[in-house]
């Protein structure tokens, strides 16, 4: 039996608490693993950790504005329609959200095995 297609709207899920980051698996496929992330800003010392993958990330910004920070004074402002492809090994962290808006991301997380579609992949 064919599996049914599955649907679902972007925008709509787990809102953040104000200074928080909310992670949403929606697929996992061979090799891929499919994520909605929301931030509400101002983001709070424990959202700006820094992450450092085993795995590529795609990462596109699809409401909001966001500042990504790579270290040693490289940043990047983030607008709707931005993306960033981070190799594996990329040491990054969110810097900045909008504080005024909700901030949403759709990220593909690449590579062998990613993880399960509900971890965050982070």
């Amino acid at each position: 039996m064919t599996p049914a297609p599955r649907f679902g709207r972007l925008a709509e899920g787990t809102r953040p608490a104000a200074g928080e980051e909310a992670f949403t698996g929606l697929a996992h496929l061979p090799g891929a693993r499919i994520e909605r992330i929301a931030s509400r800003g101002p983001l709070g010392p424990a959202s700006l950790g820094w992450y450092e993958q085993d795995w590529p990330e795609f990462v596109l910004l699809v409401s909001g504005a966001a500042v990504l920070d790579f270290g040693g004074g490289q940043e990047r402002r983030l607008a709707p329609g931005d993306w960033v492809l981070l190799p594996a090994g990329c040491r990054h962290r969110v810097a900045w959200v909008a504080p005024d808006e909700d901030t949403l991301w759709l990220a593909v997380h690449g590579g062998p095995e990613p993880g399960q579609a509900d971890e965050p992949g982070r």
